[in-house]
């Protein structure tokens, strides 16, 4: 993926970034991007679950996943510079049960 600086940036007269700096700016944005998608598809699959009555343990299962994403998305949203998350809660309407869970480890099942 490449990515084109502004055009305050190409005069000589000011400092320029190195190519290096606008190859990490590009992939951050698109790793946001990504983690972004992932919590829209985790969230769409439980509330779909919801709506169709799931097992609570299916919910939870699935709210614990979707709190795994957000978990990332924050982080990444972190390294891009934004400090503050409430933009994001309300941009992808992360419902409380998820928000909860946020951060939590959890065990895995001893076989």
């Amino acid at each position: 993926m490449s990515f084109r600086p502004p055009s305050s940036f190409t005069s000589s007269s000011n400092t320029a970034l190195l190519a290096l700096d606008y190859e990490l700016a590009a992939e951050k944005a698109d790793a946001l991007g990504r983690a972004g998608r992932k919590v829209e598809a985790a969230l769409a699959a439980l509330a779909k679950a919801k709506a169709e009555g799931a097992a609570t343990a299916h919910c939870t299962h699935l709210a614990d996943e979707a709190a795994e994403f957000v978990w990332a998305l924050l982080v990444q949203r972190e390294i891009c510079g934004f400090r503050s998350q409430a933009d994001a809660v309300e941009r992808y309407q992360i419902p409380h049960d998820v928000l909860i869970r946020v951060g939590v480890g959890r065990r895995k099942a001893e076989p």
